[in-house]
């Protein structure tokens, strides 16, 4: 397909999707929100409305915590209204924001750097007013849409010049640099993931694709030996029972064991909302978090979790085919690139809840607590809404190479 969209089309079929275009830049707002795939934005809404009930139930025994389950319905209620209104932007603006976003989320980072807070052992955060905010999950969607906007400018689909692809990979390192170092390995994962989907969809041959994977597996000792003390504590953990080492249940694989144990206890129907011993007792660290998933284990048993991740799976697999159904070469990238970011943060928090990848923080999108995170999972749907509404624009493009 060439950079337009149009090639393998009849001359009567782009007649036709011209017309459609045409006639929808004529629409309203009010018409574009009729437009919505309201069966998407309402599966996503059902999805956060279950995350608040997990977090009621997870929190509401707990003084400290009991009023998570309300602020987190009125950040996804805010989070909501910016996705419907990302949604009705057309990809042409999508595209001109590209950059300066890209640019402003740098600056961020370099001032988490400089004067960010510190908690949990890493300084992540910026504290504007009574607000901290994690400049590392805008990153994420920053990152996809800049490598969106230069594959458009520099590059044909069908291309596989490698110093394109180089210059891909530099614009996906900076910000992962920088989160790494402070140090956020979870959404470095989660950026580079994300970005390599990008590079691929872009035409990366698939001799550069397994140098790459090679390159990768090589350098895992070195990246080792240069994380956090914790973060090796925690590959260390994870090792040790993949090889079947017994370790102290009060001490680095606590976490990982109480949480494996309430979602065994839930069986196949679980205990029943607010019944689960392990949820309400408080056992599970950081269960109304990165281990949301084991209260609805517990209390949902395996049907409960089956029909959550179905859930994910609908919604993903609807995101990957709306976004290759868009006829411009900026949409189907960033659109792509958006869903990428969201299944990587599913498939690795549930692979690390159950004990098959290493702990590293990672929170479940639209369930976890967390005000950044909702608004960045919440965006990346506004992107991919918008490019499904707006999937037959032809942005004209100008390329640089």
């Amino acid at each position: 397909m060439s950079r337009d969209g149009y090639t393998g089309f009849s001359r009567g079929e782009a007649r036709t999707r011209t017309a459609r275009t045409l006639s929808f830049e004529n629409v309203g707002p009010l018409g574009k929100l009729a437009k919505l795939p309201w069966g998407f934005v309402l599966l996503i809404t059902a999805m956060a409305l279950t995350g608040v009930a997990m977090l009621y139930s997870s929190t509401h025994t707990n003084p400290s915590e009991g009023n998570l389950w309300s602020l987190q319905l009125s950040r996804f209620g805010m989070s909501f209204v910016v996705m419907l209104g990302l949604a009705l932007l057309p990809l042409s603006l999508w595209r001109t924001l590209a950059l300066p976003a890209y640019a402003f989320t740098i600056v961020l980072l370099i001032l988490v750097e400089m004067m960010g807070v510190t908690g949990g052992g890493a300084q992540r955060w910026l504290q504007i007013g009574p607000v901290a905010v994690q400049p590392s999950e805008f990153a994420k969607l920053a990152t996809t849409m800049a490598l969106a906007w230069y594959y458009d400018r520099v590059i044909t689909p069908t291309s596989g010049r490698l110093l394109i692809h180089i210059g891909a990979v530099i614009i996906m390192l900076v910000p992962a640099t920088l989160i790494f170092k402070q140090p956020d390995f979870g959404t470095t994962l989660a950026l580079v993931a994300s970005g390599g989907v990008v590079i691929f969809l872009a035409g990366l041959s698939m001799r550069v694709i397994f140098a790459g994977i090679v390159a990768g597996i090589a350098a895992i000792p070195g990246v080792y030996f240069i994380l956090a003390d914790y973060q090796r504590e925690r590959v260390d953990t994870f090792l040790a029972q993949l090889t079947g080492d017994s370790t102290n249940a009060l001490g680095e694989s606590y976490q990982i064991e109480q949480g494996l144990i309430a979602i065994g206890g839930g069986g196949v129907n679980g205990k029943g909302w607010l019944q689960g011993i392990q949820s309400q007792q408080d056992y599970v660290p950081e269960q109304h978090t990165d281990f949301i998933l084991t209260v609805i284990g517990e209390e949902f048993g395996f049907i409960g979790t089956a029909t959550l991740l179905l859930g994910f799976a609908v919604i993903l697999g609807w995101a990957f085919y709306s976004a290759f159904q868009s006829q411009s070469w900026f949409g189907r990238l960033a659109s792509a690139g958006a869903a990428a970011t969201v299944a990587f943060y599913i498939v690795f928090n549930v692979g690390m809840v159950i004990g098959l990848l290493p702990v590293v923080g990672m929170p479940l999108p639209l369930i976890s607590y967390g005000g950044t995170a909702m608004l960045t999972t919440m965006a990346c749907f506004g992107l991919i809404l918008a490019a499904h509404l707006h999937r037959d624009e032809k942005l004209s493009s100008t390329g640089l190479i």
